[in-house]
């Protein structure tokens, strides 16, 4: 692929649509909850604004399912960049349409200018010709900052991309492209890969592409129990995939016979009940008792991933090893974020691959200790997969003489 960076483009005095990703969290007065993905963008803002560009930004919050509602108005992601960024950052009417163009016009070279939720007209998501091209109107360059959509063929994602004669990636896109395109095609080895999460349903592709990509995978979370199960072992109440044991067994047969080392845990915590006030234990895997369920790694297990972890030369961690959002099931993930943090600091390059990760990640704070969080949970994923994202082939000139 070629894919130019806005750092390499030419932005003074140009209007740069700019998709971002800003679907943050709002609390029950409406006020931003948690700005992480707004500060995630605000390199690529400043690299348009700095040098003389006009930032001309576009997102979408929720779903609204293609009309205004007041509760998804972008109004509290404006009040917060401008507060970022220490700038006025005034929220147009709408996305698209004359009165939004005429404001878009009157911003000056270095200004920003966030549009209303793209989602209020159906027409973002139907990736909609005209749509786009009343879009398009908006600015005299493309640049995707939002990976997170970057699965999505919408209209800010994909097919305005096309009306443009210059595209670019954000530096954010940059960023997660240039880690999550290393990470699977020139990985510094060992190569280790951390999966966890309730169910196999989702992973199966990412675990597959793996088995021949990676030294050592590691699994945790309730998907252990489907590959426990599929063993012959008894799993109590623990959650499991009846559909999936054919599979998981496959999946097992697979590692065994390839290059790659898939290890399950050996011990874990189980209780009585879904809650953090039911009573637990410790047991090996092989000793779990009707009426029980696991809900996280086991310490031994924790021990001898993290010390994998912290000898291999590049990481990848994709789901939780147990219900981390309970404290007495959250030691799991944990010490698997501790392990990320400290190979992060012995020089090997850690990636945490969105969704629940990330927010295990910022729970146990080694966010800003590890080489990249990802912020793309699906969109992840499917780069993981293997999968040409439409949002990111939209950028790719590769084709053009």
């Amino acid at each position: 692929m070629m894919i130019k960076s806005i750092a390499d483009i030419q932005v003074h005095g140009k209007r740069v649509l700019t998709r971002i990703d800003v679907n943050v969290p709002l609390d029950s007065d409406g006020v931003v909850a948690d700005d992480t993905r707004i500060r995630a963008c605000i390199p690529t803002i400043r690299s348009i604004v700095d040098r003389g560009g006009i930032a001309v930004l576009v997102s979408h919050l929720g779903r609204p399912k293609g009309k205004p509602q007041p509760a998804f108005t972008l109004s509290p992601v404006a009040e917060r960049l401008s507060l970022l960024l220490g700038q006025p950052v005034p929220l147009a009417p709408d996305c698209v349409g004359a009165e939004t163009e005429a404001m878009v016009a009157a911003i000056q070279p270095g200004g920003v200018i966030l549009l209303e939720n793209v989602r209020f007209h159906a027409e973002e998501e139907a990736n909609n010709t005209e749509f786009c091209a009343q879009l398009a109107r908006l600015g005299d360059v493309y640049c995707n900052d939002a990976f997170g959509t970057a699965h999505r063929a919408h209209a800010s994602t994909t097919g305005v991309a096309d009306l443009f004669g210059e595209v670019c990636a954000g530096l954010l896109m940059q960023r997660e492209l240039d880690y999550l395109g290393t990470a699977l095609a020139h990985p510094q080895r060992p190569f280790v890969a951390i999966l966890g999460g309730s169910k196999i349903t989702g992973k199966i592709d990412v675990i597959t592409a793996l088995l021949t990509k990676c030294n050592t995978i590691l699994i945790g979370g309730g998907m252990m129990f489907t590959f426990l199960k599929a063993q012959g072992l008894e799993i109590g109440t623990s959650l499991v995939e009846d559909d999936k044991l054919e599979l998981a067994a496959s999946i097992l047969h697979q590692a065994d016979t390839g290059n790659v080392q898939l290890l399950l845990p050996v011990d874990t915590v189980v209780a009585r009940q879904f809650s953090n006030e039911a009573p637990f234990h410790t047991c090996p895997v092989t000793d779990i008792e009707p009426g029980w369920m696991g809900l996280d790694i086991g310490p031994e297990t924790a021990a001898s991933y993290s010390k994998i972890i912290m000898e291999a030369r590049t990481v990848l961690w994709n789901g939780p090893m147990g219900v981390f959002e309970m404290s007495n099931f959250a030691t799991g993930t944990r010490s698997i974020a501790e392990a990320m943090a400290q190979a992060t600091r012995n020089g090997t390059v850690t990636i945490v691959g969105g969704g629940d990760s990330a927010a295990a990640a910022a729970q146990f704070n080694v966010t800003s200790n590890v080489s990249h969080v990802s912020t793309g949970g699906g969109a992840s994923l499917e780069f993981l997969e293997g999968k040409s994202l439409p949002g990111v082939m939209a950028l790719d000139r590769t084709y053009e003489v």
